[in-house]
């Protein structure tokens, strides 16, 4: 059975003063405006499935306590872990995930004064396999040498845990061996859209685009859909996904046009389908709302809505059952009424 996040539940972690699904689908849309917490669920996430993905990994001999810690601040980028508890919040930060491996979930939870470690944590009892993934929404191929000095020569913020974890994924050769038939149509299908691929040289340590006619530019010049889109698929061929992964994807729509977004959408409804693997998108755009709506209506109970709002619980649906009441639908509905009215 490939790996899939039950049930979370949060409390006081930053923007967030409560969160809590058992809902989850193959597909996880989170939707909602700014700072409401998107991408704080995102990272809480990606910090605690990469943290069990390390745990008992090789020889590697470090506690839950150790791991989760690191990677919870480089994730964050927090001085000290009190940060993320939310301000006005008495009680501590609590963090509960739910697998459907009963051996492989996480618990912890720590308060306001808490400095560099967590040390109340419930360790899972056996590793979890795979690697998983998060995509930021800056493209990171045109400032991979300068992400790597920043964390590994100088040790400081400035790219978080998102950005490092990825240009280290990236840095894998294609493998050469046989790899799963899904991905390699999902290859065929995003190099399609970008007319051509992306490679990288391990002498210069620089990627270069080549179209579909042998031409090569350098990534500094390429578009940044292209590049956006040459990440997925250079995960794809070096194998560093497989159905253990899980995907997380922050403003998919971000440097894609909507063509672009809806090819990219059917590459991640394929693969997940095909593969059982679980992808956690977030979004301001409508034109990733609506894909996903069609895509849902096609699978039903495939994609699941969780809706943050200011001063609001986030409301969770089946994507399937209509379209979420939210600010983005709102917004272009009005301009559309706009629109007609001076028209008319």
């Amino acid at each position: 059975m490939a790996f899939r996040i039950q049930t979370v539940q949060m409390e006081n972690y930053g923007s967030i003063p409560l969160f809590k699904c058992s809902d989850f689908s193959d597909i996880n849309l989170i939707i909602g405006e700014n700072a409401t917490g998107k991408t704080f669920l995102l990272k809480a996430l990606y910090s605690a499935v990469r943290s069990m993905e390390d745990y008992k990994r090789g020889d590697d001999v470090r506690t839950m306590s150790d791991i989760l810690s690191e990677k919870l601040r480089w994730t964050f980028q927090v001085d000290k872990l009190g940060d993320l508890v939310s301000r006005s919040a008495g009680d501590p930060l609590r963090f509960k995930i739910e697998t459907v491996h009963k051996e492989i979930n996480l618990e912890y939870q720590f308060s306001q004064s808490a400095n560099t470690k967590v040390s109340n944590v419930i360790t899972p009892e056996a590793q979890k396999e795979g690697n998983s993934v998060f995509i930021p929404a800056k493209e990171v191929l045109s400032l991979f040498s300068v992400i790597f000095k920043s964390r590994e020569v100088d040790k400081s913020f400035g790219f978080d845990d998102t950005y490092y974890d990825l240009v280290k994924a990236l840095r894998i050769a294609p493998s050469k061996g046989k790899n799963y038939s899904v991905f390699a149509k999902a290859r065929k299908e995003l190099r399609a859209v970008i007319n051509g691929k992306v490679d990288y040289e391990e002498n210069s340590g620089k990627w270069y685009y080549k179209n579909e006619v042998g031409q090569k530019f350098s990534i500094g010049a390429t578009a940044e859909g292209v590049k956006k889109i040459s990440i997925m698929d250079r995960l794809l061929a070096n194998g560093y996904i497989n159905k253990e992964s899980v995907l997380f994807i922050d403003e998919l729509e971000s440097a894609l046009h909507p063509n672009a977004i809806c090819d990219f959408l059917d590459m991640i409804s394929y693969i997940s389908q095909e593969m059982g693997i679980q992808v956690f998108i977030s979004t301001h755009s409508y034109f990733v709302i609506k894909k996903l709506h069609l895509i849902a209506l096609q699978h039903p109970g495939k994609v699941t809505c969780i809706s943050f709002g200011k001063s609001a619980e986030p409301k969770i649906c089946n994507l399937s059952e209509g379209m979420p009441e939210n600010s983005i639908i709102q917004t272009s509905v009005e301009l559309y009424r706009q629109e007609v009215a001076e028209e008319l």
